[in-house]
């Protein structure tokens, strides 16, 4: 199977989120998709959107208090601030509940199959045989993202991964499954699978955030098996 590739109709699925059939002997162990709210935290950084509204409107008002601005003029640049923030939270709330819906993360005995995309369905392969490292990092209690690292050979374009790549990994782009829910059980059947597969050749490294908020791979003694 190709490492990536556009598919224009997804009916043509012939299993669900795959582009082709499993060849024989591979079989599926996990399907499963991202949180919506977990994309719109994550990829879409509502917080950061929150506070870039918050920090101009408390600069804008505290101007107009400096120069003794109508009462009537600041309630109106604090309600126009509010409201703006307001549409542009739904507009990309909604970017992200679609995108999470287009998405289906599945692994195999033999590889992770990321699809993605509203408009054209894209997949991405990450084969165990060109994988180097998986590293799983907690967002919450429920969600997490387990990164992909992969050898020059299986490497996709950054833009082809948004918003399911890691993070400014620009020049050797990762494969992310973002914000999945549990994500422990997604690792440990992930774990299985290349330990039958490709034993000794991908590196697993969990990632505490309360330990490791860099979020940089630990050392294979430094905990547990993912």
């Amino acid at each position: 199977m190709k490492l990536f590739h556009d598919e224009e109709q997804e009916d043509a699925e012939p299993v669900r989120g795959l582009p082709e059939a499993l060849p024989e002997g591979e079989t599926m162990l996990w399907q499963g998709r991202p949180s919506a709210t977990g994309l719109l935290f994550g990829a879409f950084r509502l917080r950061w959107i929150i506070a870039y509204f918050v920090l101009t409107t408390f600069a804008r008002l505290t101007y107009l208090a400096s120069i003794e601005a109508p009462t009537a003029e600041m309630n109106s640049v604090a309600l126009t601030s509010l409201v703006t923030c307001v549409l542009a939270i739904a507009v990309l709330g909604g970017i992200a509940y679609c995108m999470s819906r287009a998405a289906i993360f599945t692994i195999t005995s033999k590889r992770v199959v990321i699809r993605h995309g509203v408009a054209l369905p894209k997949y991405v392969n990450a084969p165990f045989s060109v994988m180097k490292s998986a590293q799983l990092k907690r967002r919450s209690v429920r969600l997490g993202d387990i990164a992909l690292q992969m050898e020059e050979a299986g490497r996709t374009p950054y833009l082809h991964l948004w918003p399911f790549a890691k993070p400014f990994k620009y020049s050797a782009p990762q494969p992310m499954l973002r914000s999945v829910k549990d994500p422990e059980t997604v690792a440990s059947v992930l774990a299985k699978a290349v330990q039958n597969h490709a034993p000794g050749q991908v590196v697993l490294s969990p990632t505490d955030p309360t330990t490791e908020p860099d979020g940089k791979d630990m050392p294979a003694d430094a905990a547990p098996a993912l």
